[in-house]
């Protein structure tokens, strides 16, 4: 892929390319897209064993959505943006959006307080990546700045 960078941070990032075989962000000159983000700590160190045992996940929906959102950030930043302030366009899929939304918007308003705010798009699915997954976010983000030091 020409002209295209892809970012795995430590942790999960790098297990989850070495054994599902995706990046946590990519980079195309000004732009990043950002892998769907889960509410794992990205820093664990088995994240086999973790998923196994189903402890990957917090089992507080509050907390998953939380996390997922934190994650944006640590993909972003690790791909050489700014994060949220960057973010353009948003994409979130839970499995109970009547349970999840004001969680969601809560997220939003904190990551995105000025009143430039990217678009958002809330689907509602049966089933995530891992079994423990209810929620997972998607965002692209326009970063000029970090393409001229990438």
């Amino acid at each position: 892929m020409s002209g295209i960078t892809s970012y795995a941070y430590p942790g999960v990032g790098i297990f989850v390319r070495e054994h599902f075989w995706y990046s946590q962000a990519n980079r195309h000159g000004d732009y990043v897209t950002c892998a769907g983000q889960g509410g794992w700590k990205p820093d664990t160190q088995d994240p086999g064993a973790a998923i196994a045992d189903e402890t990957l996940i917090p089992k507080d929906v509050g907390e998953e959505i939380d996390q997922a959102f934190a994650n944006v950030q640590h993909a972003l930043e690790h791909a050489g943006s700014k994060g949220w302030s960057q973010v353009y366009k948003v994409l979130t899929l839970s499995t109970s959006i009547p349970e999840q939304h004001e969680h969601i918007v809560r997220n939003l308003k904190k990551w995105q307080p000025d009143e430039k705010r990217a678009t958002w798009t809330e689907v509602g699915v049966a089933h995530l990546g891992l079994p423990t997954m209810r929620f997972e976010i998607e965002v692209e983000a326009y970063d000029p700045e970090g393409a001229k030091r990438a």
